[in-house]
C-alpha cells in the first residue's frame, strides 16, 4: 500500500513529458550483492530493553532486489528476507565467515506473475517440521513451502477473506504450540485507527482439514501498523511496527511492541506493550522483517529489515539488536 501511494505522488511530482520520456533500463540479473555497516551515534543505542548493537545497508543491481517485508533465520548464520514482489535474499549474518555467498532468488513459481498473486507480506518458520509458511496480501492465503522454496501449499483462512486487498495479512507468526496468529494492516475506522483485525488459527491450515479460527483486534502503539512479528523464547512475540511521517520524500519510524499469547480472548482486544520506538538521528526506514535468534547466554538478537519501495530515496537495511528476556517487563 505504502508503494502506491508514493508511485503516485512521484507522478504528480513529475512533467508528463519528463515521465513518458524516461527509458526502462536493461534488466540486471548479477549475484552482486554488497553489505557495508552504517554509522549510529552509541550514545543513541540503547532502546529500553533493546540495544543497537549494529546497522548495514544491503544494496544489488539485481532486478529482483528490495521491497522486503519478511525476515527468517531458516539455517544457522544465515537471515533469508522475502520482498513484496516473491523474490528472496539469503545472506550470511554480517560478521559470521564462511557458507554461501549472498543470494537473490524466487519463492513463488513464477517469477514474472501479477505482484497481486505473489505479494509476501509476512513469514515465519516451523523448525520442528521445517517447514516456511508466507502471508500473502491481496490473495489473504496462507502458503507452507520447504526452504528450498518447493511443494507449495495454500490455504485460504475464512476470516480473513474480507479484508482489504492491499491492507491484508501484514504480520504474521507460527507458535511453538501449533497456533498460528495473522495480524492484518487494516484498521477498523478513522474512529479506531490504532485497531487491527486479526486472526488465531488452532493450526496450520494448509494441511487440507478444517482448522478453528477466532477473529480479535490488535492494539499496539498508537500511529503505528504492524508489519511482522515471531515468538521468544518465554512464549511471548515482539510486534514490529512502522509509521509513515512524511509521504514525500518518504520518512519511517519503527515501533517494537510486546504481546502475550496467553491474553488472547476471541472477539476480544489483544494489546500489547510498546517497548521501544525506532526514529531518527538513528539510522531508520521503513521497519517491515523480525526475526529472533537465541544466543547461548540465554539473551536473543532481534534482527530487523527495511523495504525501500524500490524508491530512490530509501534504503535496504539491517539491524541486529540485543535483548535480555530478563529485562522485559514481568507477565500481567
Amino acid at each position: 500500500m505504502l508503494r502506491r501511494v508514493m508511485i503516485a505522488l512521484l507522478i504528480v511530482g513529475l512533467t508528463p513529458g519528463l515521465w513518458w520520456q524516461m527509458p526502462r533500463p536493461t534488466p540486471i540479473y548479477e549475484q552482486r550483492i554488497a553489505v557495508r555497516a552504517v554509522a549510529f551515534d552509541p550514545a543513541a543505542a540503547q532502546l529500553g530493553p533493546l540495544r543497537l548493537t549494529g546497522v548495514w545497508q544491503v544494496t544489488s543491481a539485481h532486478e529482483w532486489f528490495g521491497g522486503y517485508s519478511a525476515l527468517l533465520s531458516v539455517r544457522p548464520g544465515r537471515l533469508l528476507a522475502f520482498s513484496d514482489r516473491g523474490h528472496t535474499l539469503e545472506l550470511a549474518i554480517p560478521g559470521v565467515d564462511g557458507g554461501p555467498p549472498p543470494r537473490i532468488g524466487s519463492a513463488v513459481g513464477d517469477p514474472a506473475a501479477l505482484k497481486a498473486s505473489r505479494d509476501i507480506e509476512a513469514a515465519t518458520y516451523d523448525p520442528q517440521a521445517d517447514e516456511i509458511f508466507l502471508a500473502m496480501e491481496f490473495r489473504n492465503a496462507i502458503t507452507r513451502m520447504t526452504p528450498d522454496m518447493q511443494d507449495w501449499h495454500m490455504a485460504f483462512p475464512r476470516l480473513m477473506q474480507g479484508w482489504s486487498g492491499n491492507q491484508g495479512p501484514e504480520a504474521m507468526v507460527r507458535l511453538t504450540d501449533g497456533r498460528f496468529i495473522v495480524l492484518g494492516e487494516l484498521s477498523e475506522g478513522w474512529r479506531k485507527p490504532d485497531s487491527h483485525p486479526s486472526v488465531l488459527l488452532a493450526g496450520d491450515p494448509t494441511r487440507g482439514a478444517p482448522v478453528a479460527e477466532q477473529a480479535f483486534t490488535f492494539t499496539g502503539d498508537s500511529g503505528y501498523r504492524p508489519t511482522e512479528m515471531a515468538q521468544l523464547p518465554d512464549g511471548r512475540v515482539l510486534v514490529l511496527q512502522r509509521r509513515l511521517l512524511w509521504p514525500f520524500p518518504p520518512r519511517f519510524a519503527g515501533s517494537i511492541v510486546l504481546a502475550d499469547p496467553a491474553d488472547l480472548r476471541p472477539g476480544q482486544v489483544w494489546r500489547g506493550t510498546v517497548l521501544t520506538q525506532l526514529k531518527r538521528p538513528l539510522p531508520v526506514d521503513n521497519f517491515e522483517g523480525l526475526t529472533i535468534i537465541p544466543a547461548a547466554d540465554g539473551k536473543v538478537q532481534v534482527w530487523l529489515i527495511t523495504d525501500d519501495n524500490m524508491a530512490v530515496t530509501q534504503r535496504t537495511l539491517l539491524w541486529r539488536l540485543e535483548l535480555d528476556p530478563a529485562d522485559l517487563p514481568a507477565r500481567r
